[in-house]
């Protein structure tokens, strides 16, 4: 009998490539671990009180136990709020607003393909910008207390005796500080302080930021010292034989460079001019009122002495132009070198004028006698001339790169940062006149600075009440936009509400939940027509400022006198305008004092402003040195360091990082962040994302079509969930052919029309939050878990042959 045939093997039981893990990352106003995670009990996983990474309690060691979730992850969150709203101080940095701006202005030039010189010329008519906004700044104290309170109140009798606190500083007292110079010298203690309380916020956050040095790593790949595989895929075209860089060949994304987290040496000589440049516009300010007096009059004090004093202003002012100008961010490499001398010398000459300034000040001149004004009118005209200039400029460069390498998304054809940064001076004018404009009230009691005989100050430049009398016609002409804007969506949700009923289809229409739903999403799509608004309030700011310019220049007086004798539509017309300007802009003061008054009492409205920090200061410090700190210069490292030592520690791991809104831009920067080796093990989930709809329009050079294709390519896979009702998040649209499918969306919000016997009460419409609660979100990570790395048999002894182990995530 023939021998019976051998059983046949058992199947073998499913093997896990290992651990998973998920690592959340939350948006815009932060969120709680217990509410990222869903449960009250959490631990930290690794971070401080700053930023940290976060478990729940029972999973705090689950990679060692990957058998008890089957195929869920275990998940982590990384908790990043306390770097944008922390405590009360952080109420300060609404003073850094207009800084902010500007910053951001530098990081949305266009795509730029061979045009080094173009892009370190846009990089410098923004740091320019940047540097005219903190002399403004310090200029506007300089008015306030040099020449409103110190030179017109004091030296006025009616002023000084209806402010008792002047009358030591008064003439008629005739003290040893009745004298204008010593006035001055005395008053220049307030815009000393306010830029030392800038050198202090930003050295401040930079000890907390950028100070923070990266994971150690090599700059670049040592196969791949370009960066082609980690841009675009491994078989991207490399460098030549002579190891130059091939023609044509991709170049590694600007995220991804090594030292693009890491400003710390930029931001110190930043800080190092703008400190200077403060420190010289008061010494300015106060030595130049003493050494025109001179000059117009013989008198104890040698002319040489105001005369060396301001040739060495003009010197050093020479010097921070230099610095300014001469250097821009090193991302190539981590630059860990600080320019100490340099820090150290222009800060220390700067203030050591200013005292020369003054002493010189401070000299007896007994025939010295304050009338009318400081000569500072001409300091606001070229400041505000200038700013145009620049802006100008900036735009002919930005146009420039944009024909050369156009890219159909990018808003205004390329011109977002210079509009930007017309409306980061805008922003500089309103506070600084504002500030100017409601102290000359306030001094001058019921008379009205600058109108005449009944004022007992003469007021503010002329050209702030020029800029204060153009806002009401600015809001006027913004009338016609936001009209056409209203009209515009409420057509569009009327249109929608067939489409939305027939999505829902067979559902019995319901008119009053049609029409939310459809109204929703036309409001969320106003999102896309926000850039022409921004063009039209630069456009429009940038034409009624050179208007202002000119009027003052002209008339040399404020609106309502220099309309006299024109008729009286036109008199009353510039009354009008004046007084509701001066109004509007003393308003909107009061509200940003008060504003700021309760974030820093209140942490709700703390948490309010942080929303505002969280969009805004995402990138990094590199025309201002005094805007708020980049949050990202801390984020992005922590996650790519999370990252890079979890899959080093976990061989076999499958990894996804998961970020909502805003924190879908941190996980991106993070991945791109990551050894080539360690991207690939890598899944990315984003949902809510504004890397296309935001950041890829405005910030194209660094969120474009380009480099978001070539996170794409990098990655192991990633997926983004979007919906129509989202007015922050959409698709990334990856140009890719195929269609890599990538995103997933528009998905159904609500999840449901009416009632249902699974869901009995009504859904709401969530529009940017709780993308978890969608079953699209538990099916988009289960798919990248899959792919990552798949359930595969077990071996037996009898097929451990080299090659039939199956796929591995590693």
């Amino acid at each position: 009998m023939a021998p019976a045939a051998p059983p046949p093997p058992a199947t073998p039981s499913p093997e896990h490539t290992g651990s998973a893990l998920e690592l959340l990352v939350h948006g815009v106003g932060g969120a709680t671990p217990q509410e990222m995670l869903g449960d009250p009990r959490t631990v930290r996983v690794t971070g401080d009180t700053t930023a940290a990474v976060y478990r729940r309690t029972e999973d705090a060691h689950g990679e060692k136990h990957p058998e008890r979730y089957g195929n869920e992850p275990v998940a982590e969150a990384y908790c990043w709020s306390g770097l944008t709203s922390g405590n009360g101080s952080r109420a300060l940095w609404l003073l850094l607003l207009p800084f902010m701006v500007v910053n951001l202005a530098h990081w949305m030039r266009p795509t730029a393909t061979g045009r080094t010189r173009a892009v370190r010329l846009y990089g410098v008519l923004v740091r320019l910008v940047a540097l005219s906004l903190t002399v403004l700044l310090t200029a506007a104290a300089c008015e306030v207390a040099l020449d409103l309170l110190a030179w017109q109140c004091a030296g006025a009798d009616a002023c000084a005796e209806r402010r008792s606190w002047l009358g030591f500083l008064s003439e008629r007292q005739d003290g040893w500080w009745s004298q204008p110079g010593r006035r001055l010298a005395l008053a220049a203690l307030v815009p000393t302080a306010l830029v030392g309380l800038l050198w202090y916020l930003s050295n401040r956050t930079w000890s907390a930021y950028e100070s923070q040095r990266p994971l150690d790593g090599k700059d670049f790949d040592e196969d791949d010292p370009y960066g082609a595989a980690a841009a675009h895929g491994p078989d991207a075209p490399g460098p030549d034989a002579d190891g130059s860089p091939r023609r044509g060949a991709p170049v590694r994304p600007a995220l991804g460079r090594p030292g693009f987290w890491y400003g710390r040496r930029l931001v110190a000589r930043l800080r190092a001019a703008h400190t200077a440049a403060g420190f010289l516009t008061v010494a300015a300010a106060v030595a130049g009122a003493a050494a025109r007096h001179d000059r117009g009059a013989e008198g104890p004090v040698p002319r040489i002495i105001g005369a060396a004093v301001e040739g060495g202003i003009v010197l050093c002012a020479l010097v921070v132009l230099w610095v300014v100008c001469r250097r821009g961010r090193s991302e190539r490499t981590r630059d860990t070198r600080l320019d100490g001398a340099l820090i150290s010398c222009l800060p220390g000459s700067a203030l050591a004028l200013l005292a020369l300034a003054v002493l010189y000040a401070s000299w007896s001149r007994p025939d010295w006698q304050s009338s009318g004004t400081l000569p500072g009118e001409a300091t606001f005209r070229f400041l505000a001339l200038g700013q145009g200039v620049l802006v100008v400029a900036l735009a002919v460069v930005a146009r420039g790169l944009y024909w050369r390498t156009p890219e159909p998304h990018t808003v205004l054809y390329g011109l977002g940062g210079p509009a930007v940064a017309m409306l980061a001076c805008a922003l500089g004018g309103v506070m600084t006149g504002g500030v100017a404009q409601r102290v000359a009230d306030w001094l001058d009691g019921p008379g009205t600075p600058g109108m005449g005989r009944e004022a007992d100050i003469a007021g503010p430049p002329v050209l702030l009440s020029w800029q204060a009398s153009v806002i009401p016609v600015l809001l006027l002409l913004l009338l016609v936009p936001v009209l056409v804007l209203v009209v515009r969506t409420a057509r569009t949700a009327r249109r929608l509400g067939p489409v939305v009923e027939a999505e829902y289809a067979p559902e019995e229409p319901d008119e009053g939940r049609t029409r939310r739903i459809a109204r929703v999403r036309a409001t969320a799509a106003l999102t896309d027509s926000a850039p022409w608004i921004v063009g039209v309030v630069s456009a429009a700011t940038l034409l009624l400022g050179a208007g202002a310019i000119a009027g003052s220049w002209y008339s040399d007086q404020v609106p309502g006198r220099a309309a006299d004798g024109s008729g009286p539509l036109l008199e009353s017309l510039a009354d009008a305008a004046q007084s509701t300007g001066s109004w509007l802009i003393g308003f909107g003061f009061i509200l940003f004092v008060a504003g700021g008054r309760r974030a820093y009492k209140d942490a709700s409205a703390r948490r309010t402003i942080g929303i505002l920090w969280d969009v805004g200061t995402f990138w990094p410090r590199a025309a201002h040195p005094f805007a708020p700190p980049c949050y990202a210069e801390r984020a992005v490292p922590d996650l790519a360091s999370r990252m890079s030592a979890w899959t080093s520690t976990m061989p076999r791991g499958r990894l996804v990082i998961s970020g909502h809104s805003q924190g879908s831009v941190l996980a991106a920067s993070a991945v791109w962040q990551l050894p080539d080796a360690t991207r690939r093990r890598v899944a990315l989930l984003t949902y809510g994302s504004p890397l296309e709809r935001l950041y890829g329009r405005w910030f194209p050079a660094y969120f474009g079509a380009g480099p978001l294709l070539g996170l794409h390519r990098s990655v192991h896979c990633w997926r983004n969930l979007w919906r129509a009702t989202d007015p922050i998040g959409g698709p990334v649209r990856i140009g890719a052919d195929p269609d890599p499918g990538v995103d997933r969306g528009p998905l159904k919000d609500p999840l449901a029309y009416g009632r249902t016997t699974r869901l009995p009460l009504p859904e709401p419409i969530l529009g940017h939050s709780d993308y978890q609660a969608d079953p699209a979100f538990a099916d988009a990570r289960a798919d990248l878990l899959a792919e990552l790395g798949p359930l595969v048999p077990r071996q037996t002894e009898a097929r451990t042959q080299k090659g039939t182990s199956g796929r591995s995530s590693g």
